[in-house]
Formats: structure tokens, C-alpha cells, sequence
């Protein structure tokens, strides 16, 4: 027996969703790395209880570019991505504020970064990897100031 019906399966009606955003009839969208990273890093420093991402050496070269005149923010700083034809995955390096619970933040960025990627592209995100580098304290930054202040006058 032949059908004259095309056969249709449940990833089918996954892969239309994402052919329907990034390719029609008049051409394919190509969405870049950098991109998605810039989405996911801005979405991640949304979350509260995020202090900052990135570990230490890619936090002390921001800083650095921050001092630079003219220079731009890197949005996408602490974050990398993996991003195929219909689907990404994350992973988002953080510094955590101190007394905040770090699962319950972990799960309210994965929630916001793939929120976020999905509806500005389309993309089906498959996971989010969250690494907490450390626990930002307030003392931290007031100490260290005091310190350099009576160090050098």
C-alpha cells in the first residue's frame, strides 16, 4: 500500500518552527556566535544575584578595557556558546552576590537566558552550564579602597 499523505513526525513540527524563523522562500538568516553570547550575556546580568560574569582573568581584562577611552562594554564577557543551524548551548561563567542562593539563582538565569535567546532568534536552546566562580562580598570593595587610600598619599 502507498499513501499519497507525507509523513509527519513530532521533530518535524520542531525543525518547521526553526526553518520558519531563520530560513523562508526569500533567503536564510544566519545568526552568529557573537550574537547569541551578546544575548545571553546581557540577559545573564539581568538576574539578581548575579554580581558579574566571568572567572578572574577575563574579570581583570575588562576592567582594564573599561579604563580604556572609548571603549566598548563586552557584553558577552564570561560567556561562550555553541550555536548550531536550529539549536545552542550555553555556558556562563559568574561571580555570585553573598546570600543568595545559588541553586535558586542558577535556575532563574538559565530560565532568563533562554528566554531571552529563544525569542530574539529563534534558536531552541538545549542547555545552560552555570559555573559560580566566587561570592562577591560588600566588604571586599570598601576594604580594598581603604587600603589603597592609606598606602599611597
Amino acid at each position: 500500500m502507498t499513501s499519497t499523505q507525507p509523513a509527519s513526525t513530532k521533530s518535524e513540527g520542531v525543525a518547521a518552527r526553526g526553518e520558519a524563523t531563520l530560513a523562508s522562500t526569500h533567503g536564510k538568516t544566519t545568526i552568529a556566535d557573537t550574537v547569541v553570547s551578546k544575548i545571553a550575556g546581557i540577559a545573564a546580568k539581568e538576574v539578581h544575584g548575579v554580581y558579574a560574569l566571568g572567572g578572574g582573568a577575563s574579570r581583570v581584562v575588562g576592567a582594564l578595557r573599561e579604563r580604556i577611552p572609548g571603549a566598548s562594554v563586552n557584553h558577552s564577557q564570561g560567556v561562550s556558546v555553541e550555536v548550531g543551524e536550529k539549536q545552542a548551548a550555553v555556558d556562563v561563567d559568574i561571580v555570585a552576590e553573598y546570600g543568595v542562593s545559588i541553586a535558586d539563582l542558577a535556575n532563574g538565569l538559565r530560565r532568563n537566558v533562554i528566554a531571552a535567546i529563544e525569542r530574539m532568534t529563534g534558536l531552541e536552546v538545549t542547555e545552560v552550564n552555570v559555573t559560580v566562580h566566587d561570592v562577591h562580598l560588600e566588604d571586599d570593595e570598601d576594604g580594598s579602597d581603604e587600603l589603597t587610600t592609606t598606602r599611597v598619599q
